[in-house]
């Protein structure tokens, strides 16, 4: 199995519902629009290095109307809080997936 979050439901499946649940009041919250969400999620996961999460959260960003320009300008925010390896691994990922689509 490939996927983590199918093992992670699979190996907890009270935590992982649990975990969902927070997840989908996080998005259910009115505070911020979805595309300023996924912004903010792929800032957070450039600074914490989760390039497999990035791979999801850039295409919902563009999804949801995001630019590339703004998806690099999430991803540069991150400079001063983890370094230029963070912004090194992701802004490739954003680069690619914009090209592909």
């Amino acid at each position: 199995m490939s996927n983590p979050l199918e093992l992670f439901q699979k190996e907890a499946p009270e935590v992982a519902q649990a975990f969902n649940g927070l997840i989908q009041s996080i998005v259910a919250s009115k505070g911020l629009d979805e595309k300023t969400k996924q912004l903010i999620y792929i800032a957070l996961k450039t600074v914490d290095g989760d390039t497999l999460a990035l791979q999801y959260h850039i295409p919902a960003a563009k999804e949801l109307g995001a630019t590339k320009a703004q998806v690099i300008d999430a991803i540069l925010v991150s400079l001063t809080v983890c370094g230029i390896k963070g912004v090194a691994n992701a802004i490739p990922l954003a680069v690619k997936f914009f090209e592909q689509s």
